[in-house]
């Protein structure tokens, strides 16, 4: 256990760097490949992420590019994703459980897809602390995708994450998904002291 005195909070903390540089590249570069190491380190990520009552609402599925998974997910991509995201090292179906097992409309929890957004947050960050960007979509066929894999109903597939190297610095692929530009401080705050 960390003591008092060993907790130092920076008087003027600074953003970290990985968050500074992150961008959702949409080329990727097809030297870098992940290993299952690397998968591991996303998803003990993923998994130490916070969520409500501990509910962990999230599974995923794992493509690395060349694998058989890999290539039945993209083969559920739509035409814009399609173009970029077989590219990436690796594709991450994010799923979210959000009914109880055997019924329509009892909510597992009713923060499940905000507890998925956590862990994929998550699992972004990871990859940048280990050198891999991130492009999260959901330009895909959801239905397709839980058929392909036997999803069950009180599952969702809710969106789709693709890790690499970006081919490309943010901004120079005109693309609103590699753009940097973001709301100021003030307008993303509704109040503060």
């Amino acid at each position: 256990m960390i003591g008092m005195s060993q907790c130092q909070v920076p008087p003027s903390p600074e953003l970290h760097p990985a968050l500074e540089r992150r961008f959702s590249p949409v080329i990727f570069r097809s030297d870098v490949d992940v290993t299952a190491d690397h998968v591991d380190a996303l998803l003990d990520a993923a998994r130490l992420a916070p969520s409500a009552g501990n509910s962990q609402p999230w599974s995923f599925i794992i493509g690395r590019r060349g694998d058989r998974v890999h290539s039945r997910i993209v083969r559920h991509l739509a035409r814009s994703s399609a173009a970029w995201a077989p590219a990436a090292s690796a594709i991450v179906v994010n799923l979210a459980h959000v009914h109880v097992e055997g019924t329509a409309d009892w909510e597992y929890s009713e923060f499940a897809r905000y507890d998925l957004g956590q862990a994929v947050a998550h699992m972004t960050i990871q990859g940048l602390a280990m050198g891999l960007d991130a492009h999260q979509f959901r330009a895909f066929g959801r239905e397709a995708v839980a058929d392909e894999f036997g999803v069950p109903p009180h599952w969702e597939v809710t969106s789709m994450t693709a890790f690499g190297v970006a081919a490309h610095a943010a901004g120079e692929v005109p693309s609103m998904s590699t753009s940097r530009a973001r709301s100021a401080r003030d307008e993303i705050t509704w109040a503060r002291a």
